[in-house]
């Protein structure tokens, strides 16, 4: 079974009122909002950029964020974000800036890893979910930056989080996966119309019935997926239907009224409640 926990508009208003002072940068916005405005949001420079994988060093690398004034006896929580965009290559990693740096200045660390996509050399599947394997492993030779490499989560939104979902089930030894507005079963999301979905099968490199052993290893839905699990999701999410949310083995937040660009949007209810899903798993001492 599935758990699902609702949260209402108020409730989202709430969380952000009680938290909007931990990311200062971003004015409260709405939910819905337009991919155009994520994108003309500011944010702040990375703190270093590390290649992980030498196939192809302009997309193989990771970026990572560290909070400003962290005490000197102090380690961050890591965040492991992998962007998302259709897996297609027209859609990279700077679109997720902003959201990497409300987490920083949220107290995290962030390791957001580029990766080759769909019309790349090697993109698509498996490569580009070879390539998360590869980043995420990388976060071992983090350790002389000030993270707490022993309380991690891995995050991911759209396509990212089918790729987080996935790595995900092959990694235990972190605190928790979060999807953010996941697409947690591709045979089902590949047989949909819009732009993202017809996507999926070049991701794939055909549909389901060419290739059904393909689909089932990329298929989360198909895993025992992590045991913290989080699918974060808005009911009017018109990218990725509100039912790939609901996924046994899973706990469900859904954001009433919440968009599908609403979680890489800091100014949202959807991000504060993102914020209060980490707080919750990084709760316990470490």
């Amino acid at each position: 079974m599935y758990k699902t926990i609702t949260f209402c508009v108020c409730l989202a208003l709430l969380l952000s009122a009680c938290a909007h002072d931990r990311v200062a940068r971003y004015a409260a916005v709405k939910s819905e909002v337009s991919y155009a405005s994520v994108v003309d949001l500011d944010f702040a420079e990375a703190t270093a950029r590390l290649v992980y994988a030498d196939n192809n060093p302009e997309l193989q690398y990771g970026l990572l964020w560290l909070p400003e004034d962290l005490p000197a006896s102090k380690k961050a929580p890591l965040v492991i974000l992998i962007h998302g965009g259709c897996w297609l290559n027209q859609f990279d990693i700077q679109h997720s800036f902003p959201l990497a740096t409300a987490l920083a200045e949220a107290g995290y660390g962030v390791w957001s890893l580029e990766y080759r996509r769909s019309g790349d050399e090697g993109g698509g599947w498996p490569g580009s979910f070879e390539d998360i394997r590869q980043g995420i492993a990388y976060t071992a030779k983090l350790a002389n930056y000030p993270l707490d490499l022993e309380r991690v989560v891995i995050a991911g939104h759209s396509a990212g989080g089918h790729l987080a979902l996935l790595a995900g089930a092959e990694i235990e030894n972190v605190d928790g996966v979060i999807g953010l507005a996941a697409i947690t079963d591709i045979v089902a999301y590949s047989r949909g119309q819009n732009s993202c979905q017809k996507a999926a099968i070049a991701f794939m490199g055909g549909d389901y019935e060419t290739s059904p052993a393909a689909y089932h290893a990329a298929n989360p839905v198909d895993k025992t997926l992590h045991s913290n699990t989080r699918l974060l999701h808005g009911d009017s999410d018109a990218i990725v239907p509100p039912d790939q949310a609901r996924v046994a083995g899973a706990a469900t937040g859904m954001v009433a009224g919440g968009g599908h660009f609403d979680w890489v949007h800091p100014g949202t209810p959807a991000f504060q409640l993102l914020l209060s899903t980490l707080e919750d798993i990084f709760k316990r001492e470490p």
